[in-house]
């Protein structure tokens, strides 16, 4: 089992940034590929982006690259995601998860553990 506990949500205006963590425990971090997938009200949750267990492949959404940063300390065992020049449409809760055979980082049902979220507010 992998635990994952978000951190870092909140209200933001509109074109700030927030940066949110993701603290792992349990099995050993290294061994997983890290994703950051987000859902809003009435909405499917979808990817957001996703980082190699080495930390040296990276993938984005469209909707967040060129804003968004994902990254990884595996001495911490903590992902993150700096999300830069938000957006109303950023409105979410955010999730973290863990895939430990993931073959295509932008599939939801390739990630086996899943944090509780954590939200997301843009005010415009």
């Amino acid at each position: 089992q992998v635990q994952l506990i978000e951190s870092g949500g909140g209200l933001v205006q509109a074109g700030g940034s927030a940066r949110l963590s993701c603290a792992a425990s349990g099995r050993t971090f290294s061994n997983y590929v890290m994703g950051w997938f987000r859902q809003a009200p009435g909405k499917e949750r979808e990817f957001v982006a996703a980082i190699s267990r080495s930390g040296d492949i990276v993938y984005y959404a469209d909707s967040v690259k060129g804003r968004f940063t994902i990254s990884r300390d595996n001495a911490k065992t903590t992902v993150y995601l700096q999300m830069n020049s938000l957006k109303s449409e950023d409105t979410a809760v955010y999730y973290c998860a863990a895939g430990g055979k993931v073959s295509v980082m932008k599939i939801l049902r390739q990630y086996d553990f899943w944090g509780p979220g954590t939200q997301v507010t843009v005010s415009s």
